[in-house]
């Protein structure tokens, strides 16, 4: 199923974060791409089973599904899919780490 969406990040914080990174950084080009694969199609990251979520991310941003996305090197971009006036969607970035962190977040 693709279906195009919108991309927007969770806060105005981690939007900062992502801007300060330098330009030539992997880590914001991946991003960058990861962005316009996700303006393509909102389902192209890797669904998280719900028994999977982080609890802060379910009391945090009250989400009720979660996605993943592979960058190079082994990191992660986190993201939840929500509808917007009942039509548009919304691919709603969480959060990036590395696969250290992220095993840690999911307690691999």
């Amino acid at each position: 199923m693709i279906k195009p969406s919108s991309v927007k990040f969770i806060s105005q914080e981690l939007e900062e974060t992502f801007e300060s990174l330098q330009e030539k950084d992997f880590i914001k080009k991946s991003i960058r791409r990861a962005i316009e694969d996700l303006k393509q199609n909102a389902f192209c990251g890797i669904q998280v089973p719900k028994k999977l979520f982080p609890n802060e991310y379910i009391i945090k941003f009250k989400i009720n599904n979660l996605w993943k996305y592979d960058l190079p090197n082994g990191w992660r971009l986190l993201y939840t899919i929500t509808v917007e006036n009942e039509v548009e969607l919304i691919s709603a970035i969480l959060e990036w780490f590395n696969h250290k962190d992220y095993e840690r977040k999911f307690k691999y």
